[in-house]
């Protein structure tokens, strides 16, 4: 038997699926493609046709200004739908793209409302993981607005660790980060010489180790309280089982390919 996918993980912290459940959401996934690097899936003020749900790598979602630079307003880990409900808008007032290389699933809206119709208890999930999106983006704002430099850089990699460890997507304290330099500057709203000057010294006290493209949290307890970080902003809870899954439901990477 196939481990849980990281949807399905990630879901099953939003309501207690069935294995119908499981079974339905392992049908929406099984329709996969690879992504390059930096690819734009749908960009600002075009109609969304499609959902997207990142299955591996690490996807965004931004804008850009009218000076060319960018703002990343939050960073897509597998498990995460990129835009499940924008399509009730119309037009997109962001755009989407993958960060590194990506297996991507793209949902037609037909599928999606026959899914919300049909499967109440995954419909409550979907829900919860559109609660979860702005619970998140509000702790991205108080982090940009009240925590120093060195903090927001820590908190975000505690957030990513957890969100990571949720899927399944964490190899014992590390975990795939494949942003570069002038992206994570672009996600803190900062300068790359501030952000090179910050990742040095969280390096240089021991809170966090960096190897290519790959972090690792030595302590995160330690490294939680030097950030001011708690991860009830997830809303995640601990289940006592697996959730029950197909022995058909294929199992996807987690890190960028």
């Amino acid at each position: 038997m196939h481990r849980p996918s990281p949807l399905v993980r990630k879901l099953s912290h939003g309501a207690r699926l069935s294995r119908e459940d499981c079974e339905r959401l392992a049908a929406v996934e099984r329709d996969r493609r690879i992504v390059a690097p930096r690819t734009d899936l749908i960009i600002e003020g075009e109609e969304p046709e499609h959902v997207h749900l990142v299955v591996s790598g690490y996807a965004c979602r931004y804008k850009t200004l009218d000076d060319g630079s960018r703002s990343i307003m939050a960073l897509l880990v597998p498990g995460d739908f990129c835009d499940l409900h924008v399509a009730i808008l119309g037009r997109m007032d962001h755009s989407i793209a993958t960060v590194s290389e990506c297996e991507i699933v793209r949902i037609a809206r037909p599928t999606i409302e026959r899914l919300t119709e049909r499967y109440p208890t995954v419909t409550r999930a979907l829900w919860w993981a559109t609660l979860v999106d702005e619970a998140v983006l509000r702790e991205w704002l108080v982090n940009m607005g009240r925590r120093k430099t060195n903090q927001q850089i820590a908190h975000l990699f505690c957030e990513l660790y957890v969100r990571m460890r949720t899927v399944g997507c964490t190899d014992g304290n590390s975990f795939a980060f494949p942003l570069t330099q002038d992206e994570l500057a672009d996600t803190l709203g900062i300068s790359t010489v501030h952000l090179n000057r910050s990742l040095q010294k969280l390096r240089e006290d021991g809170l966090v180790e960096f190897q290519g493209r790959v972090v690792t949290v030595p302590d995160l307890d330690r490294l939680s309280r030097y950030a001011g970080f708690t991860a009830n902003y997830l809303h995640l809870r601990v289940l006592p089982d697996e959730p029950p899954v197909a022995d058909e439901r294929p199992r996807g990477r987690c890190g960028p390919r």
